[in-house]
């Protein structure tokens, strides 16, 4: 087990031996430590190796300043010049929360940025002041059309965010039936996937996960209705921060294409809208489902996450000790380009 604190200095020294300022390290190295303690390795210090291979080639500029711009009062352009996406992310933030404070609701279009980690983290901190929020980003094409049997479509994950009286309602989900990195890992160790998780090359389902690897896609959730949604989301992310769609979004999984995914935020200030009186409500309707459990109570999404957050945070983190090397000799500067 590796403590937080541990985990995240060998990832922040690992980000400036390779040439970040030291704040934007510390801002990208918090954002894989949320991944690890929400329990989410697929966003945590895996992805520190495809990090430090796109910032050696260019295709990562670890210093730059994005530019925003205010294009209507309650929309911002934010051109993230191949910035961290976290760092980008949390400008861009930071600029729509203040700004709905003033109009009510503020929309931010991102490109050209880097991946930015999971959703929750943002969403929540949003929620924590005060405002409801609402993120979405595309990703590289991993995902099949209902009825069809190619990956044409992205995972898309949804993030919202709602602050109540207590902790607050976040929601971070793909629109995929599981993530490309459990079929991998089910592929390497032999295993079986689970019914509905894949299908091969012909478009057919399959318990293979080399064949899902291997030319074939992950199934959308929820059948029809999760295609449905998650081409959606790419229409809606791609056309309003002009960025590319399906199998032309590339650049968050590889270490050789600039990243051509976009991200939309929409921050809704609860205070402008004078609706805070909402919240007492809200806290009552959230103990009213949590009461409905059978035997034990109901979570509202974002509350398992705060549970598997505490129990990082006391007794470490469980790192792939090939990974944990990788991160050492990166941070020792004593590896070589992979």
């Amino acid at each position: 087990m590796i403590s937080p604190d541990e985990l995240y200095e060998v990832i922040r020294v690992a980000l400036t031996v390779n040439g970040a300022a030291a704040e934007k390290a510390e801002i990208q190295a918090a954002n894989l430590v949320e991944g690890e303690l929400r329990g989410h390795a697929s966003h945590g210090i895996r992805r520190l190796r495809v990090l430090i291979e796109r910032m050696r080639k260019g295709l990562i500029d670890p210093n730059v300043e994005p530019d925003l711009k205010w294009i209507a009062p309650a929309v911002l352009r934010v051109d993230g010049k191949r910035g961290f996406g976290p760092v980008v992310a949390q400008r861009a933030i930071d600029e729509a929360v203040a700004r709905a404070e003033e109009t009510g609701i503020a929309l931010a279009a991102i490109s050209n940025s880097s991946h930015i980690g999971m959703l929750a983290p943002y969403v929540e901190s949003i929620a924590k002041r005060g405002q409801a929020a609402l993120l979405l980003t595309t990703s590289e094409a991993l995902v099949h059309a209902w009825g069809g049997r190619r990956a044409t479509v992205g995972t898309n994950p949804i993030g919202i965010g709602v602050p109540s009286q207590g902790e607050p309602l976040v929601l971070d989900m793909s629109t995929a039936s599981v993530s490309m990195g459990k079929v991998i890992d089910y592929a390497a160790t032999g295993r079986a996937l689970p019914d509905g998780w894949a299908v091969d090359a012909f478009g057919h389902p399959t318990s293979d996960g080399r064949a899902a690897v291997d030319g074939g896609a992950i199934s959308p959730f929820g059948g029809p209705k999760g295609y449905a949604l998650g081409i959606a989301l790419e229409a809606l992310v791609g056309v309003l921060t002009a960025t590319a769609f399906g199998t032309h979004v590339v650049g968050t999984l590889d270490t050789e294409l600039p990243a051509t995914k976009g991200d939309l935020l929409i921050c809704v200030s609860l205070e402008r809208l004078g609706l805070q009186g909402m919240l007492p409500l809200l806290e009552q309707y959230f103990d009213e489902v949590r009461q409905t459990g059978v035997a034990a109570p109901v979570d509202i999404p974002g509350d398992r996450a705060r549970r598997a957050r505490g129990a990082h945070l006391t007794n470490g983190i469980r790192v792939d000790r090939e990974v944990w090397t990788r991160a050492l000799a990166y941070a020792e500067g004593s590896l070589a380009h992979d």
